[in-house]
């Protein structure tokens, strides 16, 4: 998949800019604030129908405006033409199209045009709650597998009506049967997704692991699951009056936890700064085969300011990686140094892109870089 262009208007600090991209490598510098992240946050939104973040949509509309729209036209592996529009007004929510066509349900668009994001927040998929891995691996899955999604929103629609009888202090066991019969059902199927797609990408994450860090440390990923060891049916049964204490249901997948580990350590407990981003990035990268196989579609990468907390030379190999070979298609990489961006792209062949970014606006300075000094 190739994103060829972009027009981006009202989008945080960004108010009207359109782009031209490389299909191969496409580099932004500038200083923290000026909106290179929020570039690549309008293309996640294109392709996955949400921000990076968890902050309500609204908030990614300019301050003052009162819409935003994203627009893209891509070019997909087979070679068809491929445009996605999305648009943001406040107070009416959100819509998006596909060939000009809006979608009846936006989870349908999930998949379509798949992305891995490499960001400096993802230390928090390691350091953080349990809820930052599910919402990875729910993403995960559900480009992949369509129906996974369905599963998960049937499951989820369950659970919350089981919440409100528990919070209500309802006691009649067939009344939550009758509920719980919709939750187990859809639990198999996440539970049986979730433990194929860590068995999948667990020997990939162990190799890139390898790669970026260089030692002989072996870097494993575990699911925690109450299915791995019951049946939801006997869970629900058997902590069902503790729940009717608790207001909540305490047991289930909407509980499960991804183990990240470094050899016998928990990453959690023991990883330092270096080996977290190593990690996480290794974790990405696992992620991106394991979609392009199971979706078909090469996926765009966004490594979003990839020199923190990594060395230049361990950055420049990394790079190197994914830029080289048919295995990853087209790259857009942020950062502060533009030393850091001008070594890389003195370096790697094809004709990638720099855009220079100031004050949410884009300036193409590719065919200057080779007149500038090396950083």
């Amino acid at each position: 998949m190739i994103l060829n262009n972009i027009e981006i208007l009202d989008f945080k600090n960004i108010s009207d800019a359109r782009l031209e991209f490389s299909p191969g490598v496409n580099c932004l510098v500038g200083l923290n604030g000026m909106g290179k992240s929020n570039l690549l946050e309008a293309i996640h939104l294109m392709c996955l129908a949400r921000g990076m973040s968890s902050m309500p949509e609204s908030a990614l509309i300019r301050h003052g405006a009162d819409m935003l729209g994203v627009k893209g036209n891509f070019t997909s592996d087979a070679g068809t033409p491929e445009t996605v529009a999305v648009g943001i007004v406040k107070g009416k929510g959100k819509s998006l199209k596909r060939n000009g066509k809006e979608y009846d349900r936006i989870s349908r668009h999930i998949g379509a045009f798949p992305l891995v994001s490499v960001t400096p927040a993802d230390s928090m998929l390691v350091t953080g709650s349990a809820e930052e891995r599910r919402r990875l691996t729910d993403m995960v899955i559900s480009q992949a597998d369509a129906s996974y999604l369905s599963h998960l929103i049937r499951y989820t629609r369950s659970l919350e009506s089981r919440n409100r009888m528990l919070r209500a202090g309802v006691r009649d066991n067939l009344l939550y049967e009758s509920i719980e019969t919709a939750m187990e059902q859809a639990a198999v199927e996440i539970h049986r997704a979730r433990r194929e797609w860590v068995e999948a990408i667990g020997p990939r994450l162990s190799s890139y692991y390898s790669l970026i860090a260089g030692n002989a440390e072996t870097a494993s990923l575990g699911y925690k699951s109450v299915l791995n060891e019951a049946s939801l049916h006997d869970v629900l049964a058997e902590y069902r009056q503790k729940d009717i204490v608790l207001g909540y249901t305490s047991r289930g997948p909407h509980r499960d936890d991804l183990s990240m580990s470094l050899g016998d350590y928990s990453m959690r407990r023991l990883g330092s700064q270096g080996q977290v981003k190593s990690f996480t990035l290794a974790l990405r990268l696992a992620i991106f085969d394991y979609l392009k196989e199971a979706g078909g579609k090469t996926p765009l990468l966004l490594l979003d300011d990839i020199f923190d907390k990594l060395d230049a030379s361990r950055v420049e190999h990394i790079l190197h990686m994914v830029s080289e070979g048919d295995n990853f298609g087209q790259i857009f990489i942020t950062d502060t140094n533009r030393g850091h961006i001008d070594t890389i792209l003195s370096s790697l062949g094809g004709e990638p892109k720099l855009f220079e970014v100031s004050s949410g606006v884009f300036t193409d300075i590719s065919t200057a870089k080779e007149e500038l000094p090396d950083g």
